[in-house]
């Protein structure tokens, strides 16, 4: 198989640990909805940084993933097709949250990230790997500096060019978190240019737990919209067993 479509166990495995780790920031969120702890707790530095980690993760492989589709030029029907998945999975979660929790509905998190990141980044796929470094370094250090008072209406929110960080339960802005899917590209860029890709793709995770975070990488839009309410749904249930609710 040609190193364009070569499919690398270790960029499945690493989204699937993302996805466990992104489950365990849920639970404690969803038990502090529930007060089983104090909701206090998962905005403290620890959890908040814990979730900026997990976030930066998957723009990190939206970005690595991104070159290793299109490098050799656009795929636009998948591309399009991928892109339409998760623009109407954001849009979802948008409505869905807004009816839920309209004080802090999710209008530009991690899916919103993602397609905006998925258009942008074409833009960067034919530089070197260090000029797509760069970028990244200035997406990532810039935004002090970048803030205008002309972007700190809700409408450029989106940007993370505002001063002004909105409520919601989930917010993945511009600036900085784009430079994450640049670091990807770069990455990604630079193991071509050197000819690691075809030694990453010799890689196995063939045990149960690898053969497990690999299968739920490969479908993490899927896992993404359904560990919520089922988790939501098991609490629920548990709780109301155990007559805590």
């Amino acid at each position: 198989m040609s190193e364009t479509r070569m499919r690398i166990a270790l960029i499945d495995l690493m989204r699937g640990v993302a996805l466990i780790a992104m489950t365990i920031f849920h639970l404690g969120w969803d038990l502090g909805m529930f007060a089983v702890i104090d909701m206090r707790v998962m905005f403290e530095p620890g959890p908040r940084w814990f979730a900026r980690c997990i976030a930066g993760t998957f723009l990190f492989l939206v970005g690595f993933s991104l070159w290793l589709a299109h490098r050799d030029g656009i795929s636009w029907r998948p591309w399009l097709m991928r892109l339409a998945q998760v623009g109407g999975a954001a849009a979802i979660i948008t409505i869905a949250t807004w009816y839920a929790t309209p004080d802090a509905f999710i209008f530009f998190g991690i899916l919103h990230s993602i397609a905006l990141a998925s258009v942008l980044g074409l833009a960067f796929l034919r530089l070197p790997w260090w000029a797509t470094a760069a970028a990244g370094i200035f997406v990532l250090v810039s935004r002090p500096f970048l803030q205008t008072p002309m972007l700190y209406g809700p409408a450029w929110w989106w940007t993370g060019l505002s001063a002004i960080i909105p409520v919601s339960n989930d917010y993945v802005p511009v600036f900085p978190f784009f430079a994450m899917v640049l670091m990807g590209i770069a990455a990604a860029q630079l193991a071509g240019s050197k000819g690691w890709l075809s030694r990453m793709a010799q890689l196995k995770f063939d045990s149960l737990p690898g053969r497990f975070l690999q299968f739920i990488g490969r479908h993490s839009l899927v896992y993404y919209l359904l560990h919520q309410p089922v988790m939501i749904g098991i609490l629920f249930a548990v709780l109301k067993v155990a007559g805590r609710i």
